[in-house]
Order: structure tokens, then sequence, then C-alpha cells
């Protein structure tokens, strides 16, 4: 089958092969869902380099991250070379267009994750991105309240921050930077927001790395901003039995939503009605500077400085050990 976007023809295999077995969703449908959400989802992915969740066999067969961009590439989809952690690097593909979309649909891809960066400039971060992962006793209400402390919060520093459901359980909130700081400084910049927050919702919010720790809490997730880790892009569809999505959402509508609210079938209609709730970020871009202060003010003033990196990130200066503490006990 072809598929007519912008423009450009792309071409769809398989389109009756089944990828939401539970409510017998197909490739066609996910490609038709990314035509009806593609002005909105390439805005969150337009020149960023952008790692493909694939499941070729649908959501209840094995997937893939591809990080390489693939051969047979089209020669109108560009790519960036980022680094990673280990000082390897690679070429990531830089959707510009809704073709891109479509075609990486084809290749069996779900959700997008799309870095921080353009590709004209990928060492210094443009959005921040604050994770609310729910944990174990907790749910997406939980998240909503952390939310709603997150954005007073961020107000008081002078940001706004643009929230969207993770497709999960948990929450997402994007502010827009002026793209002159680094991915350790976007990381300290959450973490200090996290701890605040920790202040704030004592025994509801938690900066803790090591899971063991962090209780029934909501999860800051600050190492969502160290370098090669990404967030589902937003309209990004996810690999749950109900087609889930990563939907923007307006912040007098948290309260009384739901995530299963946000689905293949009920995102398009909603698009369509409301637009891309996300756009309003386009044209603006705060500083970070208040948040990098108060970073450093807790240092000096608490003690309080660096907090764990991922195992596949080098060691960083004053980072405490990466032991899980229960084991670090017992020796």
């Amino acid at each position: 089958m072809e598929l007519e976007v912008a423009g450009r023809t792309v071409r769809l295999s398989n389109p009756d092969k089944v990828y939401y077995p539970e409510r017998g969703f197909t490739k066609l449908d996910v490609a038709q869902y990314y035509l009806a959400v593609a002005d909105g989802v390439l805005r969150g992915l337009r020149d960023r380099p952008t790692t493909l969740q694939r499941f070729p066999d649908g959501v209840d067969g094995e997937f893939f991250y591809q990080k390489r961009a693939p051969k047979g590439l089209p020669e109108w989809l560009p790519t960036a070379r980022i680094e990673f952690p280990s000082g390897r690097s690679a070429d990531e593909i830089c959707p510009t267009e809704p073709a891109a979309v479509l075609w990486a649909a084809n290749l069996g891809c779900l959700t997008f994750h799309p870095w921080p960066v353009r590709r004209s400039d990928t060492g210094h971060v443009d959005e921040l991105r604050i994770d609310l992962d729910p944990q174990p006793g907790t749910d997406f209400h939980d998240a909503v309240r952390a939310a709603h402390e997150l954005r007073a919060l961020l107000e008081e520093y002078g940001l706004r921050g643009w929230p969207k459901s993770s497709g999960g359980r948990g929450l997402h909130v994007y502010v827009p930077l002026v793209p002159e700081w680094t991915f350790t400084d976007g990381r300290h910049a959450v973490i200090a927001l996290g701890r605040v927050l920790e202040q704030r919702m004592p025994g509801k919010v938690t900066t803790a790395w090591w899971k063991e720790e962090r209780g029934e809490r909501i999860f800051v997730d600050y190492n969502q901003m160290a370098r090669d880790r990404t967030i589902a892009s937003a309209y990004s569809l996810r690999a749950r039995p109900r087609a889930t999505a990563s939907a923007p959402l307006r912040w007098e509508e948290l309260d009384d939503a739901a995530p299963e609210d946000f689905d293949l079938r009920t995102v398009p209609a909603r698009f369509a009605e409301l637009g891309d709730l996300n756009a309003g970020m386009d044209g603006q871009a705060f500083r970070l500077e208040p948040l990098l202060e108060l970073y450093d003010k807790q240092l000096h003033d608490e003690g309080l400085g660096e907090l764990p990196y991922p195992p596949d990130h080098p060691k960083a200066a004053g980072e405490p050990t990466r032991v899980q503490p229960s084991r670090a006990k017992k020796k």
C-alpha cells in the first residue's frame, strides 16, 4: 500500500499485520494514526536525533531500539552525529517532515524517542524534561499532584512547563530552553527541582536513584536528562495492550484525566478538535541560571551534590557510590 503525506509517497508493507492484538489494531491503523497527528508528532521530533523503538511483530513480540540510522534511509531524511556516554558515536535520523514518521511506522516503530537537542547543536539541550514516575503503591493521580506542585515551583523561577501523559502511569513536563547548557546542566536543574519537591511534599516525592529507597512515592527521574536518555515523544504510541499514547494535556484537565483516555482511537479526534497543545512551546525559550543557582545553593548550604548516574555513564566528579545501599551495608 502507498500513502500520500505532504507531497511524498510512503510505502506501507503488510498493512494488515496486527500490532495490538487485544484491540485488533493493525499496522495500517498505526500509520493512519500517525497521519492524523502528523503535525503534532513532527513538532516534537523536528530536527532532533531520534531513536526508534521498533516492534516488527507487534506489541506481543520482541522489540529493539534503533539508534543508528538503518540501511535504505531515504535521501530526504537527514541525520546527525550524536555521541554516547562511552565516547562512541552514531548517526541518528532527524525527522524534518511528516513522511519520516510514516517511513518509521512502516519499520514497526511505535514509539519515537527524540533527544533534547537539535541536529544543528547536539551538545546543548533545548528542552528540560521532567519525568514524574509513579512507584509501586502510587498511580497517575499521585503524579498529577506532584505535577501541580512542580508547576507552581517552575513559575517561582520564571519558567513555564507543558505537561503530557507518558502513555503509562506517569507524567512528563517539558520546559523549552535557550540552547546554551549541557546535558549535565539540564540534569542538575532537574535534580534541584526534585529536591525542592521532596521538601514540599514529604513522603510523596523522591529523587532516590535506588528502587529500594524510593518507597511509595513519585520518583523525579533526573537521569532522563542524562546524555543518551530519552522520553517518548508527544503523540507517540506506547507498547501497551490498549494502544495508549503520550498525549499533551492542559493543566486544568489533569485532575480529571486518566492515561487510558488517550489512545490510538481517541487522540486523533482530540487533536482535530484541540490542535497541538504543545504548539505554544514554539517561540518560547527559558534560561537555566535560576535553577543552576538553586543547585549550587543546595550544594553549599545543605551539602547536597551530585547523584548517581546510570551504570553506562562514566563516573562523574563528586558522584556517590553506585553500589546498591543494601549491598553496601553487607560489606
